[in-house]
């Protein structure tokens, strides 16, 4: 039987992209799936996809950058199925640009976003889980929190800070499981909040060899089923023809 079977999961940044993809095989291999993002739309939409298939699936608007937010978004789920079994702090953003372009406003929600975001998520359900005695933490970094190109400066600079909180979480919890995902280029919306034009351009060069979503929703889901004395505290899931 699968380690994921009636798991509640907490998926923030879900309305797309991984999120969204995670969501699907995550339910499908019989997960209570809470979903987060600001577009209330999409995942309604995603929500009633995942029911018809026979999932379990809710909703609710969720700002990451905001703690009192998240903190709502973990009640919502607490008092829905009674526990909270794994977060994937998924939200994120990607404005790449050249530091001398000075996109302050960029950098910083970037900080918002992938970190903070990711620090309240922390903190929404860490407390319930420690209550539980036990539970799974899931933080995305990306390749960009293993190396540092032009324009990149900032984004990497959230993305190694995802990798040293998650780090610091895991030494301090012998109870909890700290995983986190470092995805290669992959299929999603990310690009497009790129604003600078060179750094877009390149961007769109660089996805040309993407991985679909979903690959990084089953490492995801690899790192949830594995028995819960065992944790998998880092996973790298690149495109074989990457060249970083």
């Amino acid at each position: 039987m699968s380690q994921i079977k009636d798991k509640v999961v907490l998926i923030t940044g879900a309305s797309s992209g991984i999120g969204e993809a995670t969501a699907r095989v995550l339910s499908r291999k019989g997960a209570s799936v809470v979903l987060g993002a600001r577009r209330t739309g999409r995942l309604k939409t995603l929500t009633e996809a995942l029911r018809e298939e026979g999932g379990r699936a809710e909703y609710r608007a969720l700002d990451v950058t905001t703690l009192g937010d998240v903190q709502a978004f973990a009640k919502f789920a607490l008092e829905t199925y009674g526990r909270i079994d794994v977060i994937v702090n998924n939200a994120g953003v990607m404005p790449l640009s050249r530091l001398e372009e000075l996109k302050v406003g960029e950098w910083n929600r970037m900080i918002d976003v992938n970190v903070r975001g990711v620090l309240h998520g922390i903190a929404a359900t860490l407390p319930i889980m420690k209550k539980q005695g036990s539970g799974q933490i899931i933080n995305l970094s990306s390749i960009g929190g293993h190396a540092v190109h032009a324009t990149a400066a900032v984004y990497s600079a959230t993305k190694f800070a995802v990798i040293a909180i998650s780090e610091g979480l895991r030494l301090e919890n012998d109870k909890i499981r700290v995983t986190v995902i470092s995805p290669g280029v992959t299929e999603s919306e990310l690009a497009e909040s790129i604003s600078a034009d060179g750094a877009r351009e390149a961007m769109k060069e660089f996805r040309r060899i993407a991985i679909p979503s979903e690959a990084i929703g089953r490492a995801i889901a690899f790192a949830i089923e594995q028995p819960d004395d065992i944790d998998v505290n880092e996973i790298i899931v690149r495109p074989t023809a990457s060249p970083y």
